[in-house]
């Protein structure tokens, strides 16, 4: 059976969120028509810097900015420093999958933003237990990355009395489970966590999935929580998307970013080489989280770029669909480490994921091939023997 797709953005049915109307548009093509053309972005931007003046100098700190390292993060943090003069606390929490080129770029970006910096990185150990159960539960191992990113920066906030957190991009630009037609302001509160963040996983949930085969200290799981409402309710907190407030374009974002901080791109297993070096750089798990969403859903990366550039008037379709044609459902080298770290055999991986596949999608595992390896590829952690 042939899966649905938009008929402006090639968007397929199997995409998360995604509902089509009587002209088979989809739903996110539709919210960013209302982005660009009914919300008032000057308006926006005095609600921004109206909430900028209610906390600048109240604290150490004028607010948090949690940071991957990423373009998005990365011109977050540039714009708050050298448009808004503010002076931020920048909290990253180290998923273990840092690319030699992304740790350059943070040093860098650092050094000449000159801010100040928490950085942490959990343990290993449960990390990879962590990634294969919800592997085996969800079809995603990023698990412990979605909610350490979105939860640990918010008990530093707590930590050092901190109430304005500022993060980067809406997931309006993706999905709809917040819509820009909407009219509000995004909050990244732990209903949002809870709604897509964690996997319909919560830290507890975890704890009980793994403890009966894995020695594990309950405290081992806390950066992977929210913090309770009562404390973030005393801290009289916001926290908030930067591009809730201004219009978010990550093509010229990343121009910025390379232009003012030398930041660097690099190569993406799975996409077309030049084509986007700023997206997704950050890990080199990269390759086998979008190899999994294709053999779940049958789309990748590919497609979701694509279909940002279609809208915005980049890219016309029949050139996306040329280009999704040559690049998605390649299998990335970094599958081998992916299963060297979780000690499963492929056959083990590609049984976990047919349980998972989403109608009408359905791949043939048979027929993937290997696609090439980057540059930085024998640069990336193996497991000591």
């Amino acid at each position: 059976m042939e899966m649905r797709t938009c008929a402006r953005c090639g968007l397929p049915e199997t995409y998360e969120t995604i509902e089509f109307d009587s002209f088979g548009v989809c739903n996110i093509c539709r919210q960013q028509e209302f982005k660009a053309d009914k919300i008032d972005w000057a308006e926006r931007r005095k609600m921004l810097e109206t909430l900028i003046e209610e906390h600048r100098g109240k604290q150490d700190y004028d607010c948090l900015v949690p940071f991957s390292g990423g373009k998005d993060s990365t011109y977050t943090l540039y714009f708050l420093v050298k448009e808004c003069r503010l002076k931020p606390l920048v909290v990253q929490f180290n998923h273990g999958f840092m690319r030699p080129n992304l740790l350059a770029n943070n040093e860098r970006t650092f050094k000449k933003l000159g801010v100040d910096v928490i950085s942490f990185t959990p343990n290993w150990k449960v990390v990879k237990r962590l990634m294969l159960e919800s592997l085996i539960r969800k079809g995603d191992f990023c698990w412990h990355c979605h909610t350490g990113i979105f939860s640990y920066p918010m008990h530093i906030a707590i930590k050092y009395q901190v109430p304005l957190v500022l993060w980067g991009e809406p997931s309006s630009e993706y999905t709809a489970y917040y819509d820009y037609r909407e009219n509000e302001i995004e909050e990244v509160d732990e209903t949002r966590f809870n709604r897509f963040v964690n996997l319909g996983i919560t830290a507890e949930d975890m704890r009980g999935m793994i403890q009966g085969d894995f020695n594990l200290d309950p405290r081992d799981l806390l950066p992977y929580t929210y913090p309770s409402l009562k404390e973030l309710k005393k801290l009289r907190y916001r926290s908030v998307c930067l591009g809730s407030f201004i219009p978010w374009d990550t093509r010229r974002q990343a121009e910025v970013i390379m232009r003012e901080l030398g930041w660097k791109g690099d190569e993406v297993e799975g996409m077309p080489p030049g084509l986007y070096p700023y997206e997704k750089i950050e890990c080199y798990m990269q390759g086998v989280r979008d190899y999994l969403k294709y053999l779940k859903r049958g789309y990748s990366r590919v497609r979701q770029m694509t279909a940002l550039d279609i809208r915005s008037g980049r890219m016309e379709k029949e050139e996306a669909d040329a280009l999704v044609k040559r690049w998605e459902g390649q299998k990335p080298p970094s599958l081998t480490l992916f299963l060297e770290y979780l000690e499963i055999s492929e056959e083990k991986f590609n049984e976990i994921v047919r349980k998972l596949i989403v109608p009408p999608f359905q791949p043939n595992f048979e027929k993937m091939q290997w696609g090439p390896k980057t540059p930085d590829f024998e640069r990336w952690s193996r497991e000591a023997k």
